[in-house]
């Protein structure tokens, strides 16, 4: 329940800071008030220019370039986020019987759960919310990155191999949905997510959502998405199979022995 309400809060935010109450139709400029715009937008919005300027003027590879290095930036946050995932997925088993132990509902008994669930977090030094705060941490940058790109007003005049970076392209919304997919897909393979009805169901909800939000927007903002797609398959082929490999591994030779 806890998870479900933290999860509702982030997308409310999200929701919020996509909305017209940040001025995401106004251009932002060195004169745009307030915090959000003085030091979140404005400098990711010259940080565009910057990279276009080394580039000729090439504001889709600007984009391109400035993804990989929020991405890079925010690594370590992911991988915490996905040693933290893997600790709290080898300690289920042992929730369960908890859960099952103590499976009355008066308060005492649930008390007890409580107490007993903590004492396993501590013994195996999980931290249930450690998960959620590379999230939290995350989203500010890369809703500000989405700002940047939609309120600077040289990127909707330039164009970017078939694309005019101001106009939706149809064919890099299919490649958005088709990528958001495979990204989803791979992380869900050979984990707990992939028995789950609720994450299958999201498996194909998101690219469609994604994938729709593409057709409409400027194809600048589904080039910044296929880039951070593509960014996070090569982290779950690189990094994350292979921390789940190693885990599967140990855990059938524990059982070998």
């Amino acid at each position: 329940m806890r998870k479900k309400v933290l999860w509702l809060m982030v997308m409310t935010g999200v929701l919020a800071l996509l909305s017209g109450c940040t001025e995401v139709n106004q251009d932002i400029t060195s004169e745009s008030e307030g915090f959000w715009n003085n030091y979140v937008v404005w400098p990711l919005s010259q940080a565009i220019t910057y990279f276009a300027e080394l580039t000729n003027e090439s504001y889709g590879l600007s984009i391109i370039i400035i993804t990989i290095i929020i991405r890079l930036v925010l690594l370590p946050l992911n991988v915490k986020q996905l040693k933290s995932s893997k600790a709290m997925q080898d300690i289920q088993p042992e929730l369960k019987e908890l859960r099952e132990k103590y499976s009355s509902k008066d308060a005492q008994t649930q008390q007890k759960l409580q107490q007993e669930t903590m004492q396993l977090f501590q013994k195996h030094g999980v931290n249930p919310l450690a998960g959620c705060m590379p999230l939290i941490v995350q989203m500010p940058i890369l809703i500000g990155f989405y700002h940047a790109i939609m309120r600077t007003p040289a990127v909707e005049t330039h164009t970017f191999l078939w694309m005019q970076l101001g106009e939706p392209s149809y064919i890099l919304a299919v490649v958005t949905a088709g990528t958001t997919f495979l990204q989803q897909k791979l992380m869900m393979a050979g984990g707990a997510a992939a028995q789950n009805p609720q994450m299958q169901m999201m498996l194909y909800l998101m690219p469609i959502m994604i994938g729709t939000f593409a057709f409409f927007f400027p194809s600048a903002l589904a080039l910044y998405w296929v880039v951070g797609n593509l960014f996070m398959i090569a982290q779950t082929i690189f990094i994350r199979k292979p921390m789940m490999d190693k885990a599967n591994a140990e855990t059938t030779g524990g059982k070998n022995k």
